[in-house]
């Protein structure tokens, strides 16, 4: 550490809203394992924290869902708690705070772009986490990581509309509209054989809600479905 305000080390903690009292721990949490071979000085990689952090991350979301959810199934929590956990979500997460700035790597790993690969990413967030706990205690490291996620409701939201769009504009208009309101109807198809591009429009009732493009139907009326959330819930259609 540097005394520094700037050090990127200082300015992840910051936004961590934690000083460690064990740096050594923070520094750890953010060796990647190809520093290793060029520092055989050093004694470990992040790989134990990451193991560590991990349970502690599920654990973290398990009972925030838990308390957030109290009608939904184990099945349905589990599916919940994946979609916070997987790894494009994490690297994403890791980016944000800071974390691609703070990596130590090999030579090799950092001439490769290593320091943008988002399973370095995702390993040093739950390497992160893992040395939180150890610098603190559960409660405190719950905190934090909450934090760093925001209103579950609305991550779990954008995540859920991202993977499966279509359902998720099914569910937003079956309360009020019923189980047969939307059609997807082809606008256009254009482009030779093997490039084919399809527009498809997609309609609640006879109000078009959006428009999409894509190579296949499928890719098309997800695109659709993906404007049609977008334009409903601007209109303050939420969920019943």
């Amino acid at each position: 550490m540097t005394d520094s305000p700037s050090h990127p080390l200082e300015l992840l903690q910051s936004r961590l809203t934690h000083v460690f009292r064990n740096q050594a721990l923070l520094r750890r949490s953010m060796i990647h394992l190809s520093y290793l071979q060029d520092h055989p000085e050093e004694a470990e990689s992040n790989q134990r924290l990451e193991f560590l952090g991990d349970s502690v991350l599920q654990l973290v979301l398990t009972q925030a869902l838990y308390e957030l959810y109290p009608g939904d199934r184990e099945g349905l929590l589990s599916k919940r708690r994946a979609a916070l956990s997987r790894g494009k979500f994490l690297s994403s997460l890791a980016k944000d705070i800071g974390i691609a700035e703070c990596l130590l790597l090999g030579a090799g790993e950092e001439a490769a772009g290593g320091r943008t690969r988002a399973s370095a990413l995702e390993d040093a967030l739950e390497a992160l986490i893992g040395a939180l706990f150890l610098d603190s205690d559960f409660p405190t490291t719950r905190r934090i990581v909450l934090g760093l996620y925001g209103p579950l409701p609305v991550i779990l939201s954008s995540v859920e509309d991202e993977e499966n769009p279509k359902g998720r504009l099914q569910e937003l208009v079956q309360p009020t509209h019923g189980n047969q309101a939307l059609r997807y109807e082809v606008v256009k198809v254009s482009g030779e054989d093997h490039a084919r591009e399809f527009e498809i429009a997609v309609f609640l009732v006879d109000r078009k809600l959006g428009e999409g493009r894509g190579p296949s139907k499928k890719v098309a009326e997800e695109a659709a479905a993906q404007i049609a959330l977008a334009t409903l819930r601007g209109e303050g259609f939420e969920e019943s």
